[in-house]
């Protein structure tokens, strides 16, 4: 009787196994990735929103007065919801700003929140707060 040589079924079983959990982390690692790329994504795009504010306060004439503001801006095919916090300061010739930015649809899901200071036009003398 000459021996025959091959897997046995324990074995092929065995192989199937490992193939099986390596594919099963595979996969899993690339679902991963493909999320924290999207809210990476989200994250860089709400940033931009904040900062765009921010200039744009900066850049105009006038001072902004202590309140809250809200508004919508398109970003990345996007619409970004973002909320103005603009504060006095110990010194009267600076405000401070906090801009905080959420996707439209669900605005309790802040992406990114900015802090910055703008100071009185120059052009403003009248000395109000």
């Amino acid at each position: 009787m000459s021996e025959a040589r091959g897997f046995t079924l324990i074995e092929v079983l065995v192989a199937m196994t490992v193939v099986a959990v390596a594919l099963a982390a595979t996969v899993r690692i690339s679902g991963n990735s493909s999320s924290n790329a999207a809210r990476l994504e989200g994250k860089t795009f709400s940033h931009w929103v904040a900062v765009n504010r921010l200039e744009e306060i900066r850049l105009e004439a006038s001072w902004p007065p202590a309140d809250n503001r809200s508004g919508t801006e398109e970003m990345g095919g996007r619409v970004w919801r973002w909320t103005q916090k603009t504060e006095q300061t110990a010194d009267p010739n600076v405000r401070r700003l906090q801009i905080t930015v959420a996707p439209d649809q669900d605005h309790e899901d802040v992406q990114a929140t900015l802090t910055g200071f703008v100071g009185r036009p120059s052009e403003d003398t009248s000395g109000r707060p």
